[in-house]
């Protein structure tokens, strides 16, 4: 008995609708009608102006300062910033949708953006769930109201310097950039590498340690070191095989006096968030979240022969090709699905299972945004590694995760296992 195809999309010659990628978060998950406008918003910069930007940022090796303007614009410098300090008040899981959606677009974009973000997510949210005393509380609101009024009415740009070489920034030693006291403020002496914004942002959250004779991680500080600071200085060249527009040149600091407010958390706070609010780190993720997408969708409209600088060559009909996107659809729903759980379980005091995710996550989302990327230009062929298309950079930038601190993958699967097996904070048998 004939099979009728007259309502099969594409059958007797209809022509076929163009690929409709879905919203980064997939279909059917419960968003605020907040979130919703803002992930919209997201949206809207990405495909306008981020996205047709990227390949020159990574041609170059240059910063996106148009993709900044673009966001001082928008009021997303100012995205997590509480509202009663005129920010937009948007919480960690609102952040972390729309960086995703942002790195689907510009994966160099959303990873400064993230380092933008932090410091004005970890002095407010994060912060107003720590134990602080009374004291430490006024001296905390004094400061802070600084910074966000020079990010939300000056428009300032800050980042946040981790890497120096050594254990410290996967918490495992003292920070070796170290702050002295001096009335009225700290001399801090140290540098840090693999700095993303350098010579773009106007104040670095710089971590560093209160230089004393029994320091230790408990004595990290968190300072704002404005970029003209007299001893502060950027060296090194930036030419490396993804991220080339994060320009993360090397941070140089000599006797560089900052002031007491410079403070951007109060004095041994830093030591109990990351003990007590673990999913700060994780933010990086969110931008290979969208480069997993980024990856799965070019696939899609390549070989749906949809892709404007490509040939309108169909080559969906073949198996082989067809496998190869139900391998990567399975990765990309699997690493969605944890990212969104997540998200959604941040929070000060994670029970054990909630960190143990947060790690699972981070890996997943790092490790298989590379392998999406790679099984991407294996389906796609020859072409797919040409310059003149978005994959190959894909490719590059997502590479770049795995390797980032502080939850770099191998730390994330040491974190797990020893985790797994011990209480948090338990010593060795």
């Amino acid at each position: 008995m004939p099979v009728d195809l007259s309502s099969v999309p594409g059958a007797a010659g209809e022509p076929q609708a163009q690929y409709a990628p879905p919203p980064i978060v997939g279909e059917g998950y419960p968003l605020t009608d907040r979130q919703a406008e803002l992930l919209a918003l997201a949206a809207d910069l990405g495909r306008e102006k981020f996205g047709p930007r990227a390949a020159r940022y990574d041609r170059e090796a240059s910063f996106p300062f148009e993709s900044f303007e673009d966001l001082r614009s928008a009021g997303l410098l100012g995205l997590c910033v509480p509202q009663r300090y005129g920010g937009l008040g948007a919480d960690y899981a609102t952040y972390m949708i729309l960086d995703a959606e942002i790195g689907r677009h510009c994966g160099a974009t959303a990873l400064t953006w993230n380092m933008h973000v932090c410091p004005t997510l970890w002095s407010g949210t994060l912060c107003d769930d720590l134990d602080m005393t009374v004291e430490q509380r006024a001296e905390h609101e004094r400061h802070r109201s600084l910074h966000f009024e020079r990010i939300v009415k000056e428009g300032k740009v800050y980042a946040q310097p981790f890497s120096e070489g050594g254990a410290a920034a996967a918490g495992k030693a003292p920070f070796g950039t170290l702050a002295d006291k001096v009335e009225g403020g700290w001399l801090l002496n140290g540098r840090k590498i693999f700095a993303s914004l350098s010579g773009a942002a106007d104040y670095y959250g710089v971590l560093c340690t209160e230089n004393k004779p029994d320091r230790s991680v408990r004595d990290t500080l968190y300072m704002a070191v404005p970029s003209d600071a007299p001893g502060f200085s950027i060296a090194g060249e930036w030419d490396p095989m993804g991220m080339r527009g994060t320009v993360s040149r090397t941070l140089i600091m000599k006797d560089v006096f900052v002031p007491d407010e410079a403070q951007l958390m109060p004095r041994g706070l830093y030591f109990q968030a990351a003990n007590r609010w673990p999913h700060m780190f994780t933010t990086l993720s969110a931008t290979y979240m969208g480069l997993a997408q980024a990856a799965y969708d070019f696939t899609i409209r390549y070989l749906r022969g949809e892709v404007p600088a490509a040939p309108p060559v169909k080559r969906r009909m073949y198996p082989t090709k067809q496998i190869a996107v139900a391998q990567m659809h399975v990765q990309l729903e699997q690493a969605r699905a944890l990212f969104l759980r997540t998200i959604g379980e941040a929070k000060i005091d994670p029970s054990k299972n909630e960190r143990l995710r947060a790690y699972a996550s981070h890996y997943t989302v790092m490790e298989y945004a590379n392998e999406i990327a790679r099984l991407a230009i294996r389906t796609c062929g020859g072409q797919s590694i040409l310059r003149s298309l978005p994959l190959e950079r894909i490719y590059r930038d997502s590479r770049c995760g795995a390797l980032m601190l502080p939850w770099t993958a191998e730390l994330c699967l040491d974190r797990i296992g020893r985790e797994a097996l011990y209480e948090y904070g338990e010593a060795d048998d």
